[in-house]
Parts: structure tokens; sequence; C-alpha cells
């Protein structure tokens, strides 16, 4: 690999890397951040859902700014923002600050994160070169979660919830001025935006994810449920018969005329809604009743990430011997055996070490193996026009699992335990039961694969032994 595409692929996964781990950096400080700006548990689930909606729901409008305005402009723009956001968020003085802030960060996340997996798209075309950088991409992308647990809890228990914030700022300047120094301006083409399908995308995924919140406090047959829910249901229906008519949709349809992408999607979806809450719910046990500090909680993941990281290196020669199919199986089983054990671990009397300890590893395995092959086949056969639809998919996908996902599970966990001040038996219970929606989650990833890619990948053979005769 050439040295310049290095410092291209450098600059792109480092922009990647801060904006996944503000989805996590303030997980382990959530009960301090609770104690100092005076937000429950259920409430204090907004502190993640308040980036990741936006980053979420945005990320197609910023796709499509890419395209228009160019990739390295948004990059530039996107990255600027957010490190802006991120002081903001740092002092915070109130609880409706802080969410107001973060939601701004993902704003500016999604502005930057399309744009620079278009340009890792755009800059890698051979396809050897093309399936390191993913596979390095898809890694940072994967296990900059775990890191953000480690970091976060680090600045909580030795200087302040806050540096988790503020640390964006000089690394964001240093981004900025690298980014205009080592990536070439991209074409700029004349359009439309969609706003009318951003807003009803990014507003009813909202709604959805608010009303399973809001089931989390006052069950399902209360109006503060099912109003936010029946809205969110019509809004995203409005947007897909939006962009089914307009002429300059943000997501084009024909990019699930593949049902191999269309899979992947999905799969992405479900695995990610189960994957991600383990990050906000693992924690919040060794804290609440295992009496870990913020720091301890954040070091408990190690084996999640090492287990990850280390994939990354095996996954080149994995997916030449067996193909990306049969890899994505092989991780999504490992990663429900071990949630499902894990599962089955947490009690008031579990031991984190041997039993958790090996068990997060098993699920870091199984992480490792999965987004890689989802993120090659999200992008398999795209059109060089809908790049920056494709990529800005696999990332909405990704955030829009993890929100709701995080909403669902966060209902489980406050109907498991019965109460606002949970004792820690049930608090242990709720988080096993918890626990258990992931595994459901990512056991529908697995029905995903096999409903979805296995039928493509047999039609594709057919097709091409009709050609052959």
């Amino acid at each position: 690999m050439h040295q310049s595409k290095w410092i291209i692929l450098t600059i792109i996964i480092a922009c990647q890397l801060i904006v996944v781990l503000d989805a996590s950096i303030m997980v382990t400080a959530i009960p301090q951040i609770g104690r100092s700006l005076h937000m429950s548990t259920t409430s204090s689930t907004w502190v993640q859902n308040s980036y990741i909606l936006a980053f979420g729901g945005f990320l197609l409008l910023g796709a499509r700014a890419g395209d228009l305005l160019g990739r390295r402009r948004m990059l530039g723009i996107g990255i600027g923002l957010f490190s802006l956001t991120s002081l903001l968020a740092g002092l915070a003085p109130t609880a409706e600050f802080l969410l107001i802030s973060r939601a701004f960060q993902g704003f500016a996340a999604a502005l930057a994160t399309p744009a620079a997996l278009a340009l890792l798209s755009a800059s890698f075309v051979e396809a050897k070169e093309r399936a390191r950088a993913i596979a390095m991409y898809s890694a940072v992308s994967a296990a900059g979660g775990s890191i953000g647990l480690i970091l976060g809890g680090f600045f909580t228990d030795f200087i302040s919830w806050r540096l988790g914030m503020f640390i964006n700022v000089p690394i964001g300047i240093a981004l900025l001025y690298l980014v205009q120094k080592f990536i070439q301006k991209t074409t700029i083409r004349t359009g439309r935006f969609d706003l009318w399908g951003a807003l009803t995308s990014v507003i009813g995924m909202t709604g959805l994810v608010y009303g399973f919140v809001q089931a989390a406090d006052y069950g399902w047959g209360k109006p503060e449920t099912w109003i936010p829910l029946t809205a969110g249901i019509v809004l995203l229906t409005a947007f897909v018969l939006t962009e089914a008519r307009a002429a300059e949709p943000i997501i084009p349809l024909r990019l699930f005329a593949s049902r191999h992408r269309s899979g992947a999607y999905l799969g992405r979806f479900l695995m990610v809604g189960g994957n991600f809450s383990l990050f906000f719910f693992i924690p919040q046990y060794l804290q609440n009743v295992a009496h870990f500090s913020s720091f301890e909680a954040g070091l408990a993941f190690l084996p999640f990430t090492v287990a990850q990281f280390g994939m990354m290196y095996l996954m080149h020669g994995l997916v030449q011997r067996f193909g990306n199919i049969k890899v994505l199986m092989a991780g999504l089983i490992i990663a429900i055996i071990g949630t499902l054990l894990l599962s089955r671990n947490i009690s008031v009397q579990g031991h984190f070490f041997p039993e958790m300890f090996i068990l997060l590893a098993i699920m870091g395995i199984g992480a490792g193996m999965v987004f890689q092959p989802l993120t090659a086949m999200g992008l398999t056969d795209v059109e060089p026009q809908d790049t920056g639809a494709a990529s800005g998919l696999i990332n909405v996908a990704h955030q829009s699992g993890a929100s709701l996902g995080l909403a669902v599970l966060i209902t489980v966990f406050n109907q498991s335990s019965h109460t606002d001040q949970p004792s820690s038996l049930q608090f242990a219970h709720a988080i096993s039961t918890s626990l258990l929606g992931s595994v459901v989650f990512i056991i529908a990833a697995l029905a995903a694969t096999l409903l979805c890619i296995l039928p493509a990948r047999q039609t594709s053979r057919k097709q091409t032994l009709q050609v052959d005769k």
C-alpha cells in the first residue's frame, strides 16, 4: 500500500474512532453524571441516545451533502462542528444542556462519518487493498466502543467525566489540519437536498426510541408511550413513501434491490441492537452490584477489546479461505453463545474472573468476525453515484440499531426490576434478563443472514451456472 494511502487511511480511521468513542465514553461515567446533574437511570439513557439518534438520523443527509458539496469539505465541517459541540458538552451545567450538546455532536458526526467511509471506498479500489482497509476500519468501528468505556472510566475516577468531551477538541483540530493537507478536494455535483426525507427519518426514529423509553417508566397502555410510538411508525412510513417518489432521495431505494445488501443492512441493525446494549448494562452491573469503580468497569472490557482487535489480524485470512458469509455466520453463532452464557453468569454472587473475563473474550471474538463482512457486503456492487448513500446507510443501520436496541432493552430492564430503586439482587436479575434480550437480537441477526444473504448467494450461483452453459 502506497504511503499516501496509509496517511489517508490513518486520517479516516482516526475520524471514525473519535466518533465511535463518543457513543460509549460516557457510559462508565453515567452514575457520576446522574449524581452531578440529577438524572435517573432511565433518563440517563439519553446521554447515549441523544447522541446516537442524531448521529443515525442525519447520516443519510450527511451522505447526500458529501455527494453534492464535496466529501473532503463535509469531513472538515463535521470534524470542526464535532470539536465545538464536544467543548460545549464538557462545559454543560445542566442535564438539558448536556443532552442538547450531545445531540449536536451526533449531527456533526453524521456529517463526517459517511464522507470518511466514502473517501475510503474511493481511495482503495484494488480488491486486496480495499479488503485490508475495510478490515481496519471495521475493527476500529467495532472496538472503539469498548475503548471508550476504558477511557471514560479512567477520566471519571481520576480527573473528571468532562475530560471525555474536552479531549476531542485538540484531536479535532489536528485532524482538521491533516484533512486539508493530505486529502484532495472531491467532485462537487449539482442536485437537491431531500430535507423532508431527512426530517421524517430523524423524527420517526426518535419517536420510536422515545416511546420505548417511556414504556419503561409508564407501561404500554399510557398515552405517553403509544402516542410517540404511533407517531414514529407513521413518520417512518412517510419517509419510505417520500424516498420512493423523490427525484433525488437521500437514500435511493434501489440499494435494497440487492437481497445481499438488504440482508447486510438488516443483520447489522440487529447485531448492533444486541451488542451495543452490553456496553450500557455490563458497566452498570459491575458498578452497582460488583462495586467496581468507573475505571475498573471500563478495564473489565479489555478482554472484549483485545479479542476484537486480535481478530482484525486474522480476518483477511479467514475471509480469503472461507468467504464473508461463512465467517459472518460463525461470528454470529459465537456471539450468541457468549452472550447467552454471560446472561446466566450475572448474579449477586457472580465473579468477574475467570467466568466473565473468558465470556467477554468470546463475545469479542464473535463481534470481531461480524462487522467486516457486513461492511463489505453492504458496499457490494454499489454504483459509483450511490457510494455515499450506501456508506451512510451502513452507519444508519449501526446507529439506529444501537439506539433502538438500548431503548427496547432498558424497557426490559425496568419491567424486570419492578422498582425505581432496585436492590442488588433485583438489579442483577434485571441485567441478566436484559442480556437475554440481547441474545434475541443477535439470533434475529443470524436469521436475517440465513433468510436474506444465503438465498441471494444461491441465486447468484445459479445465474453463473446458466451463463457458463
